[in-house]
């Protein structure tokens, strides 16, 4: 999810009603997570910039690895909930992937996939962000798939967008432009799209 557009709610919910420390906890660590790393930001950096005391934040979050998991787990919802929306005012097929991305890397804020981010950071030390990562990754194939005819190659054809959708992101991050990540994301399109079912 673009940050603008989340800064943008999250502005709107605030005016609306305040934030729970534990709100405020949670928005800033996925905040500094995501922007900065996960190994970076420290305990007290979160605990400073979201306005609480060290008790406060063990009260909700009692080790920073149960942090990262409310953090991976707020990031899923809120990714996959933009992805769907983005997907449907680009036209809700396959096509829709390239306008879609492009909108995400676009952004200021645009530093990759946060999933892929925790499980390079992490590796094995935290085997439950692997699942998530895991799982996220299996809920983005399956919204590929909504995009796809049906059809006995429907499942083979949304695994290999995603693989290609994962590997524009991570080309995008690291190229710092998003021209040939998308370019080679839409011959992949095309070319996924031009086989013929088995």
């Amino acid at each position: 999810m673009p940050a603008r557009a989340a800064t943008t709610h999250n502005a709107h919910r605030s005016a609306v009603a305040p934030q729970s420390a534990r709100e405020r906890i949670l928005q800033t660590a996925h905040d500094l997570f995501y922007l900065e790393g996960i190994r970076a930001t420290g305990i007290d950096r979160v605990i400073a910039e979201s306005g609480v005391t060290k008790v406060t934040l063990y009260r909700h979050y009692p080790s920073k690895n149960e942090l990262i998991l409310a953090f991976l787990d707020y990031r899923h919802e809120r990714w996959m909930a933009w992805f769907d929306a983005a997907l449907r005012r680009f036209g809700d097929d396959a096509a829709a992937l390239l306008p879609t991305l492009a909108e995400w890397f676009a952004h200021p804020q645009f530093r990759g996939c946060a999933f892929v981010n925790a499980v390079a950071e992490l590796g094995p030390a935290l085997p439950q962000a692997i699942e998530r990562a895991q799982a996220h990754k299996r809920a983005m194939q399956a919204r590929i798939a909504a995009l796809l005819p049906t059809g006995p190659a429907r499942e083979t054809r949304a695994r290999a967008l995603a693989v290609a959708v994962d590997g524009a992101i991570v080309r995008a991050a690291c190229d710092g432009d998003a021209s040939d990540a998308l370019d080679a994301l839409r011959c992949m399109v095309a070319a996924t799209m031009a086989k013929k079912p088995r």
